[in-house]
């Protein structure tokens, strides 16, 4: 099976997802930085997941540019993804809206925890579609941030009741690790 409606289809949710988060940030009664202020919760909140949505969207990216084949449950893998992403908004929202009160940011991690291990049976389900041998296979390797990225969200979401900033750090912690420029892929994929 190829795999251009699968890339298309997931570009377009993951836009879809990025524009109801944005859109959910209100504008503020008031026209000086006092009237912003409410606001910042909800403005850092929508940062950190942008940036995660936007990591997902990139490292989805390269990981279908080295599959050569999608399975059929490849695309059930794809859809789990996109289901927990397409959640993002909606935890973005509550933990912003009640400023980081500990409930929403577990919940937050819960979605993040849920959308790693999403993004891991995908992995797995494109490296069984590809073999063992495969580029992927190469790319892929052990996997360590991908593990330790599902330790950390999970870590995170146990400390939101006890230290809510540590939770958050945690979940920013995550993103910077991924922030890191990851050419596993672009390194076993022959120039173009």
């Amino acid at each position: 099976m190829g795999k251009g409606r699968l890339e298309a289809f997931s570009d377009g949710v993951i836009a879809i997802i990025i524009t109801i988060m944005v859109l959910e940030i209100k504008v503020p009664q008031g026209d000086n930085v006092a009237a912003l202020s409410p606001l910042l919760p909800v403005f850092l909140s929508y940062v950190l997941s942008f940036v995660h949505v936007g990591i997902y969207w990139n490292n989805h990216h390269h990981l279908l540019h080295a599959a050569k084949q999608i399975s059929g449950a490849a695309l059930w893998a794809n859809l789990h993804l996109l289901f927990w992403l397409s959640l993002v908004p909606f935890v973005t929202g509550w933990m912003g809206e009640n400023h980081w009160h500990p409930l929403p940011v577990a919940l937050y991690g819960l979605v993040l925890l849920m959308a790693g291990v999403a993004y891991y049976i995908l992995v797995r389900t494109l490296l069984h579609a590809q073999g063992p041998n495969s580029t992927l296979a190469k790319a892929i390797g052990r996997d360590f941030k991908g593990r330790i990225s599902v330790v950390i969200y999970a870590l995170a979401i146990g400390l939101s009741t006890l230290n809510v900033a540590l939770a958050i750090g945690l979940y920013a912690g995550v993103a910077a690790l991924w922030l890191i420029p990851d050419r596993r892929i672009e390194q076993h994929l022959p120039a173009e």
